[in-house]
């Protein structure tokens, strides 16, 4: 039984990112299993599963920025952000108002947008898997508790709108978002009904892109159910894939043997580690990947750190 790589999942709507990983220990054969990205249940898309010693890659994947498709309905706000919550306030624009901003091209949401899109901080959703002290914020709030959340840093690289649509309540609008680790489309959709002053939140979301990968490369779970069936296992990607965007460092045969034996050598190329963050690095011989390394000074000479030793694999 194949099991130590990753799987690019297609996330179906309803299932949680949990069940998600059950489902692919399940057709693996393994309990050692674990998601990059956790995905709400009503949303769908791209969630890459890892497994077995691919769970040793994870950590390194954990900064990726991501995309997302997301349709946002605007005249009502809910507690949840999403559909799936309970309506708090409605303000859906008439149909007046919805003439007069089709006669404008919409200037009034395209101009919330440009403005969300400057988002340099955003505070997490209350009902979401952000942890205080230890406790998800959403067991808090469905306890009729008031998490105590705080503002994070964010990017928002893109967000474009690809469509309008009027509809019998209001309006919803269809977008593409490029974004950083940690930033919720929730909240910018309740932001843009805050700006605008009708109130939105998500009706569905997809995410499309996580880091170098794609949900185009993904497999529905009833794809991986049938190929599993028959056999076919070439939906287990290789883990080292998830970290080729680290820089490379080759290693000559004496640099790989010393690593292996945790010797210390000196970092082989000239670099300044600057503010105490570590830059990871790749250490391949002969196209295999040894390690993944990082450069500290000891005593004024710079020599290599192992973060990650995968030559005994």
């Amino acid at each position: 039984m194949i099991q130590d790589g990753f799987i690019l999942v297609d996330k179906p709507e309803g299932w949680t990112s949990f069940k998600t990983d059950r489902f692919v220990g399940r057709i693996l054969g393994t309990r050692k299993v674990g998601h990059l990205g956790t995905l709400d249940p009503f949303a769908t898309g791209l969630l890459p599963v890892f497994a077995g010693k691919g769970l040793k890659f994870l950590r390194f994947c954990e900064g990726f920025d991501k995309g997302y498709s997301c349709r946002c309905v605007f005249g009502a706000a809910t507690d949840t952000m999403d559909k799936t919550g309970e309506i708090i306030s409605e303000d859906y624009p008439s149909a007046d108002v919805l003439e007069e901003l089709e006669k404008t091209d919409y200037a009034l949401i395209r101009s919330a947008a440009l403005k969300v899109k400057e988002t340099k901080e955003q505070l997490p959703p209350a009902y979401s898997a952000k942890k205080i002290d230890g406790v998800k914020a959403y067991e808090l709030a469905r306890k009729g508790e008031m998490p105590d959340l705080k503002p994070s840093p964010v990017t928002i690289y893109s967000l474009d709108i690809t469509d309008i649509m009027k509809r019998d309540k209001g309006l919803a609008i269809d977008f593409d978002c490029m974004c950083s680790k940690g930033t919720y489309i929730r909240t910018i959709c309740s932001d843009l009904g805050d700006i605008t002053g009708f109130g939105a939140y998500a009706e569905s979301l997809r995410r499309t892109v996580n880091g170098q990968f794609n949900v185009k490369d993904a497999y529905t779970p009833d794809e991986l159910e049938k190929m599993a069936e028959a056999g076919d296992f070439s939906f287990v990607r290789d883990a080292s894939e998830t970290i080729s965007f680290l820089p490379e460092i080759k290693l000559d045969p004496k640099q790989t043997k010393d690593i292996k034996f945790g010797r210390k050598i000196a970092f082989p190329i000239d670099v300044k580690p600057e503010g105490g963050e570590r830059i990871y690095y790749r250490a391949t011989n002969e196209d295999k990947l040894i390690a993944v390394v990082f450069p500290q000074e000891e005593n004024g000479d710079l020599v290599m750190r192992i973060e990650r030793l995968y030559a005994h694999d």
